[in-house]
């Protein structure tokens, strides 16, 4: 790869140290610009700006073309903060706006829309930065190849780097070309950089986890460091890998974080879920915005996690985040929305802090005394200045044995108090929501349903997981397995990428194991075979996050590194192993392997970061159980199993002999097989003696 030119020093200082027409439209707003004829609600935030903002599209680059202007592409969402801030200090000033009409054309992209284009812009920033962020602004030639990218820039910086841009644009156009060249070749080539194609073992499970291990924050829970993300599939592999090597020390770190996290300033207290990220190390003050694709993994890892210990704050969770999401993200037609913003009223978390006064204004004195004592009320505030987050570190049973109280009374009191703080918070102006259907975010929250029915049982997750994806296979999904990405308003809109592929196939396959209704592995393996045939690099043999037909940007890009949601790539290899042992379709399988083996080098190197890829070397390295559950009691069965954390068991089963694996096995009663590498052990009709048969032990 070529050496990026530094375009000019005083850019990267900018970032260190971090307009209408002429005649605009006339209404009862000022300003008025092309974003007024968009839908999503982070667009629409800017559609008065005094800024003359274009959607990505045919029209905003030939405009750039037609009048030899360079691009800015500004990239954030409805719930960012800082993009709050920016469109506030920068996009809504006149000034501002004006050394943005008169010397570029200026693009405002919905990252959770178009992730293919943050995906590119996000990918120039770290080139150059070595980090990235949102909002994310990228300066770009007019055919849209960026030759500078950066996050956040107050108001004086971003006008200053506008106008030395300008110049140079004006003055060196060869160089910001040259950069150009450097850039787009960075990004097409970076993936190679990954991927290992002479690598033929799959082994080294255990040494994923010692290297995992030393990122592991023992004081405070999570990864070390600030900020701190829940991130789920990071303690799903741990969870799995105390299972798999019967590790105390990995189920405690598990453990031990997720009780930290319920306890903490990132889950709301009173109204149940997750916020994005906490800002701190031990998990106090949260980054406020809530978003549902981390929601939907967590109702997963809290559900596996009560599996195997049923501890009732972690089933806690699960009810309340599954009520947080069913009441304030979920529409009509059982559509999930995108997310709660992190701002109400202009300010960061308004919503969710208090005032000393103004909660022992609501509870009477022993409820107060109570909360003040478990939450670490002040007077001053126990954030900022007189503002209290709800938060705590030791468990309410644990508080009340510490303070020799009954726990039963003191469990009441405190539901009781924080029931009367819930009705109150109703009367506040609520944050704003991104009322946008999201094809892959909405799978993540049907695994999750999933993960919470077999955990409990409660026909409430089951029918919420069916409704959703009656809803998504009923608007998103085409006869011939293509996939449209947006829902809003009743208008189906942007093809889908390859996490909403990949996420959708699985979500659907979790739903088949639970239910046993062939028809959701039928639109599993339907969508999967497009994926493959529509995806798929022919080089390298892993997955392009646009649809191969799709040029419309200047360089393709793979979701390769797992982050708080699952690189696709690594959801499509795990995908291609299930559906491989399911469907006896042994391709499936090598192209898993292939997958896991072409990455290895990187997963051995940074295994917190390629974490569902080490899920995947789990399961082949130890194996997986095909459990066929065959007769008229085959679903009662499964769900029996299903309550016990079994990671390494894929189901089948049924009263009709629709797959390899029951193909012969129909009999009078219900019958369990489990099998493993093609050879099944003696039948049983008894869960408790087919769980014996996985787990080679007595319970």
């Amino acid at each position: 790869m070529k050496k990026i030119t530094i375009i000019l020093l005083a850019l990267h200082l900018l970032i260190m140290n971090a307009c209408a027409d002429e005649n605009p439209k006339q209404n009862k707003h000022m300003y008025t610009n092309k974003l007024i004829e968009e839908s999503s609600p982070y667009l629409l935030e800017h559609a008065h700006n005094p800024v003359n903002w274009y959607p990505w599209g045919k029209e905003a680059l030939d405009k750039a073309k037609r009048e030899k202007k360079p691009i800015i592409v500004s990239i954030g969402y409805a719930a960012c903060h800082w993009c709050h801030v920016m469109e506030r200090e920068s996009f809504s000033d006149p000034a501002v706006a004006r050394v943005m009409n008169e010397n570029f054309v200026a693009i405002k992209v919905d990252r959770e829309e178009r992730p293919d284009i943050d995906n590119l812009y996000m990918a120039a920033s770290i080139l150059q930065n070595g980090r990235g962020g949102w909002p994310l602004n990228a300066f770009a030639l007019p055919d849209g190849r960026p030759f500078f990218a950066g996050t956040y820039f107050p108001k004086e910086n971003w006008v200053g780097l506008m106008e030395q841009i300008s110049h140079l644009y004006k003055n060196d156009y060869e160089k910001l070309v040259k950069n150009a060249e450097a850039i787009n070749e960075g990004i097409a080539t970076q993936n190679l950089d990954f991927l290992n194609d002479k690598h033929t073992e799959i082994n080294g499970y255990e040494d994923f986890y010692e290297t995992m291990h030393n990122r592991i924050d023992e004081q405070f829970g999570g990864l070390t460091g600030a900020p701190k993300f829940p991130m789920p599939s990071v303690w799903d592999f741990l969870l799995q890998y105390s299972y798999l090597k019967r590790s105390e020390s990995a189920y405690d770190n598990v453990m031990f974080t997720l009780e930290r996290i319920a306890l903490s300033g990132t889950y709301d207290q009173l109204g149940g879920g997750f916020a994005r990220y906490a800002t701190d190390m031990n998990w106090k003050i949260p980054h406020f915005e809530k978003m549902l694709y981390d929601n939907g993994q967590l109702i997963s890892t809290y559900s596996n996690a009560y599996k195997t210990e049923h501890y009732e704050v972690f089933k806690d969770i699960v009810y309340q985040t599954v009520d947080f999401l069913e009441r304030e993200l979920m529409n009509d037609k059982f559509g999930f929305y995108s997310s709660l913003n992190a701002d109400s009223e202009g300010e960061e978390g308004k919503f969710y802090v208090w005032g000393y006064s103004e909660i022992k204004s609501i509870l009477i004195q022993e409820e107060f005394d109570l909360v003040e004592d478990y939450y670490g009320l002040t007077e001053d505030g126990n954030w900022e200045e007189e503002k209290n987050i709800l938060h705590t570190k030791i468990t309410l049973e644990n508080y009340a044995l510490k303070n020799e109280l009954d726990y039963s009374d003191t469990n009441k009191l405190l539901n009781t108090a924080k029931s009367k703080l819930f009705e109150a918070r109703k009367s506040k102006i609520r944050p704003s929501l991104d009322d946008k259907v999201i094809t892959s975010w909405n799978a993540l929250m049907i695994s999750g349903l999933c993960d919470a029915y077999s955990a409990f049982s409660d026909e409430r997750f089951l029918v919420l997981a069916l409704k959703n994806a009656e809803f998504l296979t009923g608007n998103m999904l085409s006869k011939d397995g293509s996939l449209k990405r947006i829902y809003k308003e009743g208008k189906v809109t942007i093809p889908a990428f390859l996490d909403d592929y990949t996420l959708l196939a699985k979500a659907l396959l979790d739903l088949y194991q639970i239910t046993f209704d062939k028809k959701w592995l039928d639109y599993s393996a339907k969508i999967t075979e497009y994926t493959i045939n529509n995806f798929e690099d022919s080089k390298t043999k892993f997955y392009h996050y646009t649809h191969s037909e799709d040029n419309e940007l200047s360089a393709k890009t793979m979701e390769l590194q797992d982050n708080v949601i699952p690189a696709s790539n690594s959801v499509m290899a795990n995908l291609l192993f299930d559906l491989g042992h399911i469907l006896y379709k042994e391709e499936y399988i090598e192209k898993a392997k292939k997958l896991l083996m072409g990455i290895s080098v990187a997963v051995r190197q940074s295994p917190t970061y390629h974490s569902n890829w080490a899920l995947l070397q789990g399961k082949i390295e130890r194996g997986v159980y095909e459990v066929a559950i065959v007769g008229k009691d085959a679903i009662k069965l499964a769900n029996e199993m299903q309550k016990q954390y079994l990671p390494n068991c894929l189901y089948v089963g049924g009263t009709d002999e629709n797959l390899p694996l029951l193909k012969g096995r129909l009999t009078t009663g219900t019958t369990i097989y489990v099998c493993k590498d093609k050879v099944c052990n003696l039948p049983t009709t008894e869960v408790e003696s087919a769980i014996k048969q996985v787990i080679g032990t007595e319970k």
